[in-house]
């Protein structure tokens, strides 16, 4: 078995601040006037300006750039034209129960040449399309649609079996009943049609605008009418992109004239992982005397979702305003600075406030002393900035339309063909992986067909610059902060917990007890036999402390130990422990217990919630031990006189997921969240009244984990269940009674697979399932990256995250 480390979570537990949404800014009323003072327009924006505390240490340079990701990277990618086209998949149509038309599009791949199949489908309906990918590594798969949509459930088996049972159907698309079931379409000019509904999803590739203003200027007529721009500005295209020639020009042109130059001679262009980006920028764009509007420019620039406001002036962000340009479409404005003295400052970021979250937020101060990281973040911002826009009910709504009409339309074009041979008669659920060797060579003969239509489809959408023509990127080659390496490689039992003690990982298994692991250059080492059977732990070095829980059913308790006590003995080479040894190390009270808790703010004080069947147990430290604490006193080796029992409370069910939650004062106003039945609730540790904090709305609920974060130095929580990651703020506190109400900061995400178990790593929140680790940014939901790991198992993630990797086995067989 491979032990896997990330350092996606060196710092876990303590950067509790951070999640902060207020990284993003701030929405304001934002107004505009003209030169004697009377209001022209005004509007509600989003103000990200890199604001930071004076007194804080900060040196330019030193900003995290492993922060800029690309958010959604698989929204509006044209997925049937990236994974579908061009290769052997299905299309199928049909009608739901409300006489809806719908269309769905399947297709088997090997996930990143891992070998491990991979199911990709496209649900075409009235709602926004449904992207769904799931793998087929065990005889049950499952998965959920990419964009967070009400849920649908594809359960795939193995080539054994028929590869969608009919009897899932419906739950599968989540629709009570078909009117009309799913029919397999065999005419591959399908594919055509498909591709003309996807492209209502959005663009793969990008047009920006970008307007020069002069130091002073107040409106959008003075900035459009800038003939040329100023050195700085020339040093700032060239960081954007290349300066392309517009006449004959074959790849992406973002609406621009390639033939007679009617809207200008050059322009910049740029390709930024896998995405076309072109800018529409002022000063090249047809200049008129007579026209002081310069209509032509507002044309383009006025029609583009993201513009970039480069205004030269040191005191520019004080004047401007971004409701100084008139459009008719949401947009997000980016102001810049000029290039001087080799640094480039980002003077303010508006959107809005219609406009989603999105990142990267914003440097503080905005100061980017590396115009490699500068132009990195800038692109993906303006990247993101219009994916985000792109979800607003303005265009949403009006995509959604358009997609409707669409599918009706093409629906009504095969009515006439339904019971014809272009339609297929078998149903959905009968089509096998493998035709009969009866028809195999017609059916490889029309798939052929079907793949060299697809392929020349494919071919003329990438020649017509409605798809990237290169995956090549510019941006820099980093190392991002997930990335894992080995830890050891030749551990051959199952890890049922495990924690960080200093540079080493404590293991415990069911089988030989508990090992320190130290790497791949020493061998474990003994610390418990296989009596202690240890099912939790946490190791707390500040404290000289390690709780366990160990046994199960009647048998289990906590047991708490010396951390120098347990080193002094590996030293000195000491007999290992057994369960027999470490009886005076048990908490008496803590029998039958099988789950507890710990509050994982350490600068106070530690305290423990023990669940036994539906009573909590609340114990505290009375004398905490810290780093550089006096040596422990002859015969004091067990800490167990320094922990009490506080009290008792009784829950109407045994809890399935716990965490504590630290009061702003400590006095009466600490809170214990648990999770059974159907909900969430709140438990006052000094009086043991309940809160309802959160109902899950489903038959079946599997909670996975409750993660404690602070959002202004108040308490808030994650809760995490079935597919659902849920914030929800709990204080401020009123007396003794927290106020949970809905709050405009409350909002939640889905995941694509069911996790089972969830880390939050500020800035990213990471889920560990079956086969993948998919890693979200904590402020808004949104996916930056998913990692496959079949058969994967996360081992530990207080401190630093260590997971499982059995595949290992298969490609380097080790002896066990």
């Amino acid at each position: 078995m491979r032990l896997c480390y990330s350092s996606a979570s060196e710092d876990l537990g303590c950067r509790r601040g951070d999640f902060s949404r207020k990284h993003y800014g701030s929405v304001e009323l934002l107004i505009s006037s003209d030169a004697d003072g009377a209001i022209q327009r005004a509007g509600r924006f989003r103000v990200e300006n890199g604001s930071s505390d004076e007194t804080s240490d900060y040196t330019p340079g030193t900003w995290r750039r492993t922060d800029v990701h690309l958010e959604n990277p698989e929204y509006h990618t044209r997925w049937f034209f990236k994974y579908f086209l061009g290769k052997v998949h299905q299309n199928y149509v049909g009608t739901d129960a409300e006489k809806n038309p719908f269309y769905l599009s399947v297709v088997l791949s090997d996930q990143n040449n891992q070998r491990v199949p991979q199911y990709r489908a496209i649900l075409w309906r009235k709602n926004p399309l449904y992207h769904v990918s799931f793998f087929c590594v065990i005889l049950w798969a499952i998965c959920l649609p990419l964009i967070l949509h009400p849920v649908i459930f594809f359960f795939i088996t193995t080539s054994s079996t028929p590869p969608f049972p009919p009897v899932l159907i419906p739950s599968a698309m989540n629709m009570d009943r078909f009117e009309k079931g799913p029919r397999e379409i065999l005419n591959p000019e399908i594919q055509k049609d498909l591709l003309v509904l996807e492209e209502q999803e959005g663009s793969v590739n990008f047009k920006f605008g970008v307007l020069y203003a002069k130091d002073g200027q107040l409106t959008d007529d003075e900035m459009f009418s800038n003939e040329t721009g100023s050195e700085s500005f020339e040093k700032f295209l060239n960081l954007l992109g290349d300066t392309i020639t517009l006449q004959g020009w074959a790849g992406y042109r973002g609406g621009l004239d390639t033939k007679n130059d009617t809207t200008g001679i050059k322009s910049i262009y740029t390709v930024y992982q896998g995405h076309e980006l072109m800018f529409h920028v002022s000063t090249m764009l047809p200049y008129s005397k007579e026209n002081k509007q310069q209509v032509e420019r507002k044309r383009h620039i006025g029609n583009d979702i993201v513009t970039i406001v480069f205004q030269e002036g040191d005191d520019a962000s004080s004047s401007f305003k971004p409701s100084m340009i008139r459009s008719h479409f949401t947009r997000i404005l980016h102001i810049d600075n000029d290039c001087q003295r080799n640094e480039v400052v980002i003077r303010e970021i508006f959107s809005e406030e219609s406009v989603p979250l999105f990142g990267p937020p914003l440097p503080s101060p905005p100061v980017f002393t590396d115009h490699h990281e500068f132009r990195d973040f800038l692109l993906v911002k303006l990247i993101n900035g219009e994916k985000a826009t792109l979800e607003t009910p303005t265009f949403a709504q009006k995509r959604q339309r358009t997609l409707d009409m669409l599918i009706r339309s093409l629906y009504q074009d095969l009515m006439p063909d339904l019971h014809k041979n272009m339609l297929n008669r078998r149903s959905f659920s009968d089509v096998l992986p493998e035709s009969p060797k009866s028809a195999r060579k017609k059916e490889e003969a029309r798939q052929a067909e079907f793949v060299r239509i697809g392929q020349a489809l494919k071919l003329k959408t990438i020649v017509r610059g409605d798809a990237p023509t290169s995956l090549v990127t510019t941006g820099l080659c980093r190392k991002e902060p997930w990335e894992s390496q080995s830890f050891c490689s030749t551990f051959p039992y199952e890890i049922v917990c495990a924690d960080s003690w200093g540079q080493s990982l404590l293991v415990a298994t069911d089988t030989a007890g508990v090992m320190l692991l130290d790497g791949e250059t020493l061998p474990p080492v003994q610390v418990f036999d296989k009596t202690m059977v240890v099912k939790q732990m946490h190791v707390l070095e500040p404290q000289d402390l390690l709780i366990t829980r160990a046994d199960k059913g009647k048998d289990a308790r906590l047991y708490v130990f010396r951390l120098s006590t347990l080193k002094r003995g590996l030293e000195e080479r000491q007999l290992v422990r057994s369960k027999c040894d470490s009886r005076e190390n048990k908490l008496e009270k803590t029998k039958g217990c099988h789950l507890y808790s710990i509050n994982t703010h350490h600068g106070s004080e530690l305290r423990i919630v023990a669940a036994i069947r539906n009573k909590l147990l609340l114990i505290t430290r009375k004398h905490p031990r810290f780093e550089g604490f006096s040596a422990v006193a002859p015969g004091a080796d067990s800490p167990v006189e320094e922990f009490q029992y506080i009290r008792e409370i009784c829950l109407c069910d045994p809890p399935v997921v716990m965490a504590l939650v630290d009061g702003p004062t400590g006095e009466n106003d600490n809170m214990i969240c648990v999770a059974y039945k159907h909900q969430f609730d709140l438990i006052n540790e000094s009086t043991g009244d309940a809160y309802r904090l959160h109902h899950v709305d489903a038959n079946r609920v599997n909670f996975v984990a409750a993660i404690d974060v602070y959002e202004d130095g108040e308490a808030g929580l994650l809760l995490c269940y079935n597919y659902i990651c849920y914030y929800k703020k709990v204080c401020p506190f009123n007396g003794s009674t927290p106020m949970i109400q809905s709050n405009t900061s409350d909002f939640h995400f889905s995941w694509n697979q069911m996790p089972n178990a969830i880390v939050c790593a500020f800035p990213y929140i990471l889920a560990f399932t079956t086969d993948s680790i998919e890693i979200r940014l904590v402020v808004n939901g949104n996916l930056v990256y998913t990692a496959v790991v079949p058969e994967l198992q996360l081992a530990s993630s207080r401190v630093s995250i260590f997971y499982t990797d059995p595949l290992w086995y298969q490609a380097f067989p080790v002896h066990v």
